[in-house]
């Protein structure tokens, strides 16, 4: 039980404390993609916590459940992690934590669903607005020309993913400023941008009052864009790029005094037009590296009893 009290305690202080160190630092912008990567390592720290707390509490609590998670392991690493000695509360703990689990599964489920749907409705549109003609097979990374007033550019994930953009759009963008436009979308597909802001979205959803999930949402949102945004800009250039992203957002009013919901994107075009020097590669390296050991930790807590009784 002392195992599981531990690592539930650590994947508390970590959902608590990690927020706040995160933001703390200053090259998540100019490297957005290993920011993502350090996003993910800590949330799966946090998530791998609670399940091996759970998979503690079981064993302790049900003689059951340590048989199966203790089937191979010697008589002394059971007796090290002193599960018989634990009280009724390793049941409630158990009970309680595998019902997260449930719930964390039912929100990621729902927003599936959810984005499935819109995709069935955004497609359906399209249909309409863009039928196919006689004789015409839909092919994979298909593009899609839209009648439209204003400019815009989506991509459309799925089984046969589409990049679709009004004829609006297509009267604004210069030259090479399309090109950045569906470099950027395609940096979005190729990267699966999409399961990343599904999979933030449920945990902000299912767990409102845990601090890392809803940043954890917050900031996929915005790095995502950034990294797409480099993709962009390293074949295109900066200065295409964001001349693409202000003909493609400046109908929207997002570059005056007014807030909108795409108050991001000044700040996007100034980072373009007034870009960073990038870390060194040996210090990416570092990073990612250093990221990749968080998940670990738990590993380390849950493991430690087991592998001093072993000597």
């Amino acid at each position: 039980m002392t195992v599981s009290l531990a690592l539930l305690v650590l994947g508390l202080l970590t959902a608590v404390v990690a927020p706040r160190l995160l933001a703390a630092t200053s090259w998540r912008e100019r490297e957005p993609v290993v920011a993502l990567w350090m996003w993910q390592c800590v949330v799966g720290a946090v998530l791998l916590c609670f399940a091996l707390a759970m998979t503690f509490s079981a064993a302790a609590a049900w003689q059951l459940v340590r048989g199966h998670v203790f089937a191979s392991a010697p008589h002394g690493v059971v007796e090290a992690y002193a599960l018989s000695a634990s009280g009724p509360w390793a049941a409630v703990l158990a009970v309680v934590l595998a019902g997260c689990g449930v719930w964390t599964g039912a929100m990621l489920t729902r927003e599936i669903h959810r984005a499935r749907t819109r995709r069935r409705q955004h497609r359906a549109e399209l249909l309409v607005r863009a039928p196919a003609l006689p004789g015409e097979e839909p092919g994979e990374e298909r593009l899609v020309v839209l009648e439209g007033e204003h400019p815009d550019a989506r991509w459309l994930p799925g089984t046969e993913p589409r990049l679709v953009i009004t004829t609006a759009a297509l009267r604004r963008l210069k030259g090479r400023q399309l090109d950045a436009v569906v470099a950027h979308e395609q940096g979005h597909a190729r990267a699966r941008h999409d399961w990343l802001l599904h999979c933030s979205g449920a945990l902000a959803e299912g767990f409102p009052r845990i601090p890392v999930f809803a940043a954890f949402r917050d900031e996929m949102h915005h790095l995502v864009e950034l990294a797409a945004d480099d993709m962009a800009s390293k074949r295109y250039g900066r200065l295409t790029t964001a001349l693409a992203l202000v003909e493609l957002n400046e109908h929207r009013g997002v570059f005056g005094p007014a807030s909108s919901p795409d108050a991001g994107l000044p700040q996007r075009v100034n980072r373009l037009l007034s870009p960073v020097p990038r870390l060194s590669p040996g210090r990416r390296l570092r990073l990612t590296a250093a990221c990749a050991l968080v998940p670990v930790v738990p590993l380390v807590v849950a493991f430690v009893p087991g592998l001093s009784a072993l000597g």
